[in-house]
């Protein structure tokens, strides 16, 4: 009899194990002033959020998330978005922040290759909307806070929404000024707003904040943390009140504020957040930031997933997000800024086609009806088979967009990760992996640190795979399945699982736990990939 997935050797030592944090019990009231979305139907089951549909909420809300890729999960294999760096001051100073200016291989927040203006940044977003129709999101995300940069960012807003009157528009920051811009918000009809919250206790916050720039002075200390948590959640109120979707972004941090962000959910819920993003930090010595040189580590796949799992009930919880640059274009997991230079900007003949965007997009619909039709689909099939059982596992597949398995193993960068079980495929999150194929040749060097990533994961479904990594892969109980090329994820996915409940029920194999993984952020994806 074959056994499946025998468990992992890595080392078990975590400082938040899955077993250690309960759900959220506790119901929430939200504000009764627009904003949040609640639950319903038991078990905290979310009625909006970025994997809800139009069936899960209010018409105007379902208007302002269904093709926006970062407030639907959904909608995120099929749109893109694009940053513009106009905003290179910041007010508050975070330990784990090191803003770079000239770092186009490097893949995290606060970096960028080209800081612009806000006529520059215009001219970027136009040219960028007419080459890649799909891209339906402007953010201003940095480098630095684009609140800390009113008049740039506004600007850039103003223009925008004068001139690509299509395009949702979005900014993302710290809070401190956030509640005395919020009219200039609703002004240019910016309808989302991330808020990076890390804590609701200064004590915490003391911890993660060296300073804050307030009233033109350097704060320091439990003083800056409480002032901070005061504008954050005032903020907060201000936008529910005004029907401005919030997400909020928050930073992982073992040992500092894991635990304490369970009441960070609940305390953003109870304030009518739509979403809330909990992202692992990024903690490499080489980016230079104060956690990153003094050792404090990231979370492990698993400790991640056991925080955002503990908030089941709570705000409704991103899982999606790529921890982007403050200049990325293109759908989440992938960059197309260096196709956007100002210089090669200068040599494009920019023609904003609103018809043709549109047109475009209803082709891009189609295309996501289908996706969903298919995982119904798969559902429907899932429920058929006759295995009872409460099984769930996590699935890598390799893709390069569109909702497909449609990537080879040796040119994958970013595997997609998927939790299946009998009523479901979710996907609960990304893991960057160094490029296998090297010039045409597996590099068999990066294998590991390719296992490593998924380690966790029962299976990685693929388009095409060689023989070594896929003998290394079963090696390591991670099971290769390249049979559904171009098939839709889900449906893939669940297809996969539906075998797999049925090999376990027939006693073809034995179904054991996996370990953990190991979270690879902030990697250099693009300087590997050249």
């Amino acid at each position: 009899m074959q056994q499946a997935s025998p468990a992992s050797t890595m080392p078990a030592t975590t400082y938040v194990g899955i077993g250690q944090i309960k759900p959220l019990g506790a119901k929430f009231e939200l504000p009764d002033a627009g904003g949040g979305c609640g639950t319903h139907g038991g078990e905290g089951k979310a009625s909006c959020g970025s994997s809800g549909g139009p069936d899960d909420m209010p018409a105007e809300i379902w208007d302002k998330v269904k093709n926006h890729p970062c407030y639907s999960e959904e909608a995120h294999h099929h749109y893109a978005r694009m940053h513009v760096a106009v905003a290179p001051a910041c007010n508050i100073q975070c330990n784990y922040c090191n803003r770079k200016y000239d770092c186009s291989n490097e893949s995290r927040p606060g970096v960028v290759s080209q800081k612009l203006t806000p006529d520059q940044a215009v001219k970027k977003v136009l040219a960028v909307a007419s080459e890649i129709p799909q891209m339906t999101v402007l953010g201003i995300a940095g480098p630095g806070d684009s609140l800390a940069n009113p008049a740039k960012t506004f600007d850039t807003m103003r223009m925008l929404h004068e001139q690509a009157p299509d395009i949702k528009l979005c900014l993302s920051t710290n809070g401190l000024a956030l509640p005395e811009q919020v009219d200039e918000i609703v002004k240019y009809n910016i309808d989302h707003v991330t808020i990076t919250i890390n804590m609701v206790d200064p004590a915490v916050g003391e911890k993660i904040y060296p300073w804050i720039f307030w009233k033109h002075k350097r704060v320091t200390g439990y003083e800056a943390a409480k002032i901070l948590h005061e504008q954050q959640m005032k903020g907060l109120e201000m936008l529910t009140a005004r029907g401005v979707l919030t997400k909020i972004n928050s930073v992982l941090i073992p040992g500092i504020n894991d635990e304490h962000l369970i009441e960070v959910n609940r305390e953003v819920k109870k304030r009518g957040a739509f979403l809330h993003n909990i992202m692992p930090l990024i903690s490499e010595p080489e980016h230079g930031t104060v956690f990153g040189l003094t050792g404090q580590r990231g979370p492990t796949a698993q400790e991640l997933k056991a925080v955002q799992d503990a908030c089941a009930g709570g705000a409704n919880l991103m899982r999606h997000c790529r921890q982007c640059r403050a200049d990325a274009v293109g759908l989440l997991g992938e960059d197309r800024s260096e196709e956007f230079t100002l210089d090669k900007i200068e040599e494009m003949e920019v023609v904003y086609d609103l018809d043709r965007r549109r047109a475009y997009q209803e082709k891009v619909e189609t295309e996501r009806q289908a996706q969903h039709d298919a995982k119904q689909e798969a559902l429907a099939e899932a429920a058929n088979l006759g295995v009872a059982d409460d099984l769930k596992v996590l699935v890598a597949v390799a893709t390069k967009g569109g909702g497909r398995v449609n990537e080879h193993f040796g040119h994958v960068t970013e595997f997609q990760i998927f939790e299946v079980s009998r009523s479901e495929a979710l996907f609960v999150g990304h893991r960057r992996v160094d490029l296998y194929c090297q010039g045409g040749f597996g590099d068999d060097e990066q294998l590991p640190s390719v296992v490593r990533a998924i380690n966790d994961c029962h299976a990685v479904l693929v388009a095409k795979i060689g023989a070594c990594p896929k003998d290394e892969l079963s090696s390591a109980g991670i099971e290769p399945v390249d049979q559904y090329v171009g098939e839709f994820i889900e449906k893939a996915a669940l297809a996969w699982f539906n075998g797999y409940r049925a090999r376990i029920a027939s006693g073809a194999l034995v179904h054991q736990d996996r370990g953990d993984a190991a979270i690879r952020q902030g990697a250099y994806t693009a300087a590997q990939a050249a």
